[in-house]
């Protein structure tokens, strides 16, 4: 089952998404490229059922498939349409949104709801099968917070310790990858390194000993002890430092540096997103690879997101989003 060709304009998304059916007829198309598949007894016709907005049901064996099931749509009650909505504004702005911009833009009921959206749509800015980074990448740590009299570096114990690896691509950026990390550990960087990194590609890092044991895993790793060097950390390593700095200031100024520790992961996902993609051509495409990964992406309740039970008034909230 082919794709129609994506809207490249925000006129074009509107109108090709203006309603729940062909919202619905794009989820299906995604979530079944290759035809409907029942995942029941395999059988490869089905009817819609009308009544059921997102269902439908095996012509085999009668089995019923909603199509929001397993993706991050999956319980809401809001048309699928306010929620392509969503993703586009999500994903036009390169700076991002606030949640306060997003109820207004949307006319959502409440705050709770549009903040409730974003940290869902925050679950796909990461696609599951993501390729590791190639070539040589610089890696760093750096840290998220306010200033720590008497603590600079790795020695701050109140700021969020993020690591970041940078491709370099001549004198610029490839792709990035960024994570918190509970310290600076070998264990915790050696982590992220396998996590994010290919096997056998070139890590070039700072003289920290949290990285000295890279050879032996099987990485060609560059050293740049800094204390020996007459240039600044940031010059030695100046993609993965000018990540950090695009990071915190994205941080200030998108979200007033207000951004719970508890919930960093999916800021830094949503950051790494947004940079990965930053020379798209046409205000379309991030909302266009949003949704592939959507229907991959497994759903995470409000309790989840909060991670403690809600209060009777945002579980409503959070039943109606």
């Amino acid at each position: 089952m082919d794709l129609i060709a994506f809207p490249s304009t925000e006129a074009e998304f509107r109108t090709r998404f203006a309603d729940e059916d062909r919202c619905r007829d794009y989820l299906t198309r995604l979530k079944w490229p290759d035809g409907f598949r029942c995942a029941h007894c395999g059988g490869r016709s089905a009817y819609f059922l009308r009544s059921k907005r997102v269902v439908y049901e095996c012509a085999g064996c009668g089995h019923q498939i909603s199509v929001i099931v397993g993706t991050i749509f999956e319980q809401s009650k809001k048309p699928l349409a306010l929620w392509f909505r969503a993703i586009f504004e999500f994903t036009a702005s390169k700076q991002g949104i606030s949640a306060a911009e997003l109820q207004r833009k949307l006319d959502l009921g409440s705050y709770q709801t549009a903040w409730t959206w974003l940290h869902k749509i925050r679950t796909a800015t990461v696609r599951p099968d993501r390729g590791p980074l190639s070539g040589a990448v610089e890696i760093d740590e750096s840290y998220v917070g306010g200033r720590e009299p008497g603590k600079p570096g790795r020695a701050a114990e109140k700021k969020a310790i993020t690591v970041a690896a940078v491709e370099k691509r001549g004198r610029g950026c490839g792709r990035v990858r960024i994570a918190s990390s509970a310290d600076v550990s070998a264990t915790a960087l050696l982590g992220f390194i396998e996590t994010h990194l290919g096997p056998g590609e070139t890590a070039h890092t700072d003289g920290w000993n949290g990285y000295a044991s890279l050879g032996n895993k099987g990485y060609q790793h560059i050293v740049s002890v800094i204390s020996q060097l007459d240039q600044t950390a940031a010059e030695v390593l100046p993609r993965v430092h000018l990540v950090f700095s695009l990071l915190k200031r994205w941080i200030l100024g998108t979200h007033q540096g207000s951004v719970s520790l508890k919930h960093l992961d999916g800021y830094l996902g949503e950051f790494t997103f947004r940079f990965n993609r930053r020379r798209a051509r046409r205000i379309t495409h991030g909302a266009e690879r949003l949704l592939d990964i959507a229907v991959v992406t497994p759903p995470r309740p409000f309790r989840q997101i909060v991670g403690r039970s809600c209060s009777p008034e945002n579980a409503r909230i959070a039943a109606q989003a």
